[in-house]
């Protein structure tokens, strides 16, 4: 399908995350129920749901509710879209461009539910389920930005734009549905036309396919364990979770894979080489060869990108997309890659010589290599900070973190989180909340899904079950948020205890949802992180500044056993430490941008080595040696399947953006409340209803500068 939104026909459902490195198999209500469904029975095809706040039933969902409703919501939303060029009257704002914006409600319902549960509690069925979906929602959609009436109709309106006196929110939907028909063909020959749906329905099974295939490789793969000696340098806690794994997939000894829980602390203590350099590689060529080797669909992927931009008389993929970004081209988007490329690479490469001359002092007498850096990083980072994983690990169990990062929400915007087990969930580990404003209306329902299963993809994410909207009825419909992560799981001895990364990551991602929470806007594809790509970070990235803060540490974190706070030691160590190894981080960082963009800014269509390509691509910004065999392209769900392609430096753009909001926290107070209030106000609220840099304008008073990241990283 093509990326686009028209009303409330999507495409794919927004997933907003980290790429971070993603149990017991427990599949869905849907997933294990066969029952074959009419259309008399199917649960999208309800009234009413008798839910509380009308949330999703999902104990009554089918598997085989999902094709007839995805078939029935494009049957009438083709009637919609068929009354709306049948219209007599002349194309005004409200007939055409509000009335395409309120279209398509039952199929926006199915793919809302059905795309968020294929990412989150998957299965064979539901797999295979999808590659029969898609490609109908793909002719569906082109139906739609194709269809010429409708666009002249849409056309007519955009061409009168400066006459209508509309509103700010108004001239955006305006702006982004037009644009939303051109770049997906509106204005080709009918020639051209049949091309694009041809390529769209071939792009969209292209990147179902990659993403099945890198969780199908991370899924297949399993480190067993049998000689206890192997586990040394391990801590407890990852030994039980280990043996628990093994117990669960009917093995002896101890279990290792590829999700993130189990793969971050092996590399990161495992004293064997041979084994970390094992489940490196086992980690780094996933998806690379044999029965999901996604070599060819990087290829496929790339070159069909490129084939749909050059028919839409652009050069390349990168300028089809950034032309709708705040990065506006690629030359903007290399000009910060390279500015941080120079700013941070010496200070990497001293962090490099640092830690390679430690491990040569601690008896390693070899080059550091990538199955190195993690082991001897955190050996050295406890050195010099008395400071590592395990000695947080008792002062953030999650239930404790989960008051503490609600708690967060509380303190800057008077938000409060009540659980409500009447709200059916799709997981019994799914938890489901009622969330009221300050005034203590209703204001978001938050479901939360913590811990890693076969069936979900790794990573952390947000993403929503119903966006915020007001209806034809003037009701301001709250949003369904969904926040999914991969964390540490609790043992038989111990609850679920969190590394301070894992920390971060919660509070990246309630980032997302309060935007998506505390969204007010009238139109669904404006509102929340319905927003540029660059710049749905910032309110995510921002958040994470919390987590270094004392008086924000203080009122949660607690030792799980003693009830005793963090000593305040601890956190000025978390502080010093914060910059540890930055240059490196920042260095990787780039280097996934320099690839996205490498992969998007091809102009002929590309049938070399994928290896060879990518070690070029990012070679600026490599750090450590090479390792020929390993490969980041197989697994990129970001810029593959996963709404990234062309914008992954929109990561270290909001870095930029998110130091310098917080230095205005940091002169006025943390938790200043004037300054909350703006910033939800001008930002939060706002959405995607104007311009990004003119909301970041008018909560900051000017443009953002780099300095305020420099300085907080010590680089400046």
């Amino acid at each position: 399908m093509n990326d686009m939104v028209v009303g409330n026909l999507r495409k794919q459902v927004q997933r907003i995350g980290f790429l971070v490195c993603g149990g017991a198999m427990i599949l869905s209500s849907a997933c294990n129920n066969d029952k074959k469904s009419d259309m008399s029975d199917n649960v999208f095809l309800m009234s009413e749901y008798g839910t509380p706040h009308g949330t999703f039933p999902f104990d009554k969902l089918k598997m085989s509710d999902y094709l007839p409703a995805v078939k029935e919501g494009i049957r009438l939303h083709d009637e919609e879209i068929q009354a709306i060029v049948n219209n007599p009257a002349a194309p005004t704002f409200e007939n055409t461009i509000v009335a395409l914006e309120r279209s398509g409600s039952l199929l926006s319902r199915v793919q809302y539910i059905f795309y968020n549960l294929l990412e989150a509690e998957t299965c064979a069925e539901m797999d295979s389920l999808s590659e029969e979906i898609s490609p109908l929602e793909t002719e569906h959609s082109n139906n739609v930005t194709l269809n010429a009436e409708l666009f002249n109709r849409v056309k007519a309106v955009y061409e009168q734009r400066d006459t209508l006196s509309l509103t700010p929110e108004q001239k955006m939907l305006l702006e982004k549905t037009y644009e939303s028909f051109e770049k997906n063909g509106a204005s080709l020959s009918e020639e051209g036309k049949e091309k694009f749906r041809e390529l769209s329905k071939k792009l969209s099974l292209l990147t179902l396919k990659y993403g099945q295939n890198v969780l199908n490789a991370t899924n297949a793969y399993k480190m067993n364990i049998t000689d206890s000696a192997d586990l040394a340098g391990l801590p407890a806690a990852i030994v039980e979770a280990a043996e628990k794994k093994a117990k669960s997939a009917g093995m002896q000894g101890w279990v290792f894979d590829l999700t993130f829980p189990s793969y971050g602390p092996f590399m990161k203590y495992a004293e064997n080489r041979s084994l970390r350099q094992e489940l490196y590689m086992a980690y780094n060529t996933k998806a690379s060869s044999g029965e999901f080797d996604n070599r060819q669909v990087v290829k496929d992927i790339v070159n069909t990108r490129l084939e749909i931009s050059q028919l839409m008389g652009c050069n390349d993929y990168a300028e089809r997309v950034l032309r709708y970004r705040m990065a506006e081209n690629k030359e903007n988007v290399y000009k910060l890659l390279n500015e941080l490329l120079e700013a941070y690479k010496p200070t990497s490469e001293k962090e490099i010589e640092e830690v390679q001359a430690y491990a040569k002092a601690h008896g390693a007498d070899f080059k550091i290599m990538p199955w190195d850096w993690s082991f001897y990083s955190e050996k050295l980072r406890d050195e010099k900070y008395s400071i590592n994983d395990e000695l947080l690990r008792p002062y953030f169990e999650l239930e404790n973190v989960k008051r503490g990062v609600f708690g967060l929400a509380t303190k800057l915007y008077g938000l409060t989180f009540q659980k409500n087990e009447r709200i059916p969930v799709y997981h019994q580990e799914v938890e489901a909340f009622d969330v009221f404003d300050k005034d203590g209306s209703f204001l978001a329902v938050l479901y939360t899904d913590f811990h890693p299963r076969d069936g979900k993809r790794g990573g952390a994410w947000m993403t929503e079950f119903q966006c915020q909207h007001v209806d034809e009825k003037g009701v301001n419909v709250r949003p369904h948020i969904s926040i999914v992560m991969n964390f540490t799981r609790p043992t038989d001895s111990l609850p679920s205890l969190l590394t301070f990364d894992e920390l971060t990551t919660f509070i990246h991602e309630f980032g997302h949802s309060i935007h998506g929470m505390v969204a007010n806007t009238h139109y669904e594809s404006l509102a929340g992180t319905n927003v540029y790509r660059d710049f749905v970070e910032l309110p995510s990235q921002m958040l994470e500044n919390w987590a270094f803060e004392k008086e924000y540490l203080d009122g949660f974190a607690v030792h799980y056993k003693t009830g005793e706070p963090i000593p305040a030691e601890l956190i000025e160590k978390i502080r010093k430490a914060a910059n540890f190894n930055v240059g490196y981080a920042t260095l990787r960082q780039l280097s996934f941008g320099l690839l996205d963009m490498g992969w998007h800014t091809i102009t002929t269509p590309f049938d070399g080595d994928v290896k060879a390509f990518e070690s070029e691509a990012w070679r600026a910004a490599q750090t450590l040696p090479v390792v020929e065999e390993a490969l980041m392209s197989t697994q990129f769900n970001h810029i593959f399947s996963g709404g990234y392609s062309a914008g992954y430096y929109s990561y270290k753009w909001a870095e930029v953006l998110d130091a310098d909001a917080f230095s205005v926290f940091e002169s006025k107070g943390i938790f200043d409340q004037e300054t909350a209030t703006r910033f939800r106000r001008e930002v939060l609220e706002k959405g995607g209803s104007e311009h990004p840099m003119v909301l970041y304008k008018r909560f900051r008073g000017e443009e953002p500068s780099i300095l305020p990241l420099l300085k907080r990283n010590g680089i400046r």
